[in-house]
Formats: C-alpha cells, sequence, structure tokens
C-alpha cells in the first residue's frame, strides 16, 4: 500500500467509569472542565494497548495497581482543570487499542502536560502498556 493511500481510523466509545470509587468520581466531576474551550489550543490523542497480563487480572487487582499503586486519578486530580480529557474505551470493539485517550489544554499550559503524561508513564501501571502512539495537533487561531 502506497503511503497516500493509507487510512488510520480509531473507534471508541464513553462509557461508565471505571476503577473508580464515588469520592473520586466527585472529585473528577468538581474539577474537570469541558472540552472544546476556546483557549484549549493544543490536543493530546494518546491511543493505549495494554498487555495480556493486565487483562488477566481480576478487576480489583488493577484497580490497585491503578489508583493504589500508580496514584493514576490523584495526579490526574492535580493537573484538572488546566487539561481536559475525556476517555475513550476500545478494548470490546475489538480494535487494536484498548483505550483512545484525549486531551485538550491552553499552550501555556503546555509544560504541565508535559509533566503529567511523564509522572503516568513512571507508574507501576505503565509497565502493563504493551503499546502507545502519542499524536499531538494544535489548533491555528
Amino acid at each position: 500500500m502506497r503511503a497516500e493511500a493509507a487510512v488510520w481510523a480509531l473507534r471508541g466509545t464513553t462509557s461508565n467509569t471505571r476503577y473508580t470509587n464515588r469520592a473520586e468520581v466527585a472529585a473528577l466531576e468538581a474539577r474537570q472542565e469541558g472540552l472544546g474551550r476556546a483557549a484549549a489550543r493544543k490536543a493530546a490523542l494518546i491511543p493505549i494497548r495494554k498487555t495480556e497480563a493486565w487483562w488477566a487480572l481480576a478487576q480489583d487487582e488493577r484497580r490497585a495497581i491503578l489508583e493504589e499503586q500508580s496514584h493514576h486519578i490523584a495526579i490526574g486530580l492535580e493537573y484538572l482543570p488546566a487539561i481536559a480529557r475525556c476517555l475513550y474505551h476500545s478494548r470490546e470493539l475489538a480494535e487494536p487499542f484498548d483505550f483512545l485517550t484525549w486531551f485538550e489544554y491552553a499552550p501555556e499550559h503546555a509544560d504541565y502536560f508535559e509533566r503529567l503524561v511523564d509522572r503516568l508513564r513512571a507508574s507501576e501501571e505503565w509497565r502493563y502498556v504493551e503499546r502507545e502512539v502519542d499524536i499531538r495537533l494544535t489548533r491555528e487561531v
């Protein structure tokens, strides 16, 4: 296939919030701002596929790695509301990635966003990431 003819389509669906307890959901809802803010001219799409070892774990074991060990939700809360995000689930759709995460932020928060992803990538949970693609976008004024 020629590169000009290549098409890459990603599909995902929003779903109920997973791996969170009621207090975390309330904290996320209180701090998260919506997507599409005029000032949020930068975006990142990060599709991720987890290892089979991750999916072999029970739900409570995945939760323990995600939050109790890696502090994924707590870390994310530190960067709200500057960085908005939406998580799409793709595993149930038999897609090549398990999750598609869309982030939006203002240009002045670009370094802030880099710190967020660096911290998440340094976590225990990240040992279970088999594949990641990091796509960055900028919307012109």
